[in-house]
């Protein structure tokens, strides 16, 4: 029997959690897959992706939880 993948996300791009103690989310990019991406890599990796795309518009990234937060990270984490 065949498993069905599950339907992809309306959304170009879907910023998700990784948890409160990393310093990444998950990121979605239509046409990629998830990724773990930390706050200062996001914006440079959607943009080879998608170049035009308008971080201020809900129809095209779209926040799972709190929009444009981020985790503080461990302690560890640079």
């Amino acid at each position: 029997m065949e498993k069905k993948r599950p339907a992809e996300p309306e959304y170009p791009v879907v910023v998700g959690s990784f948890g409160d103690n990393n310093r990444y989310r998950l990121v979605w990019l239509r046409g990629v897959g998830w990724e773990p991406l930390a706050q200062e890599e996001v914006e440079s990796r959607v943009r080879e992706v998608f170049p035009d795309i308008d971080f201020e518009d809900p129809e095209q990234v779209h926040w799972i939880d709190e929009a444009e937060e981020w985790p503080a990270g461990r302690p560890e984490d640079p």
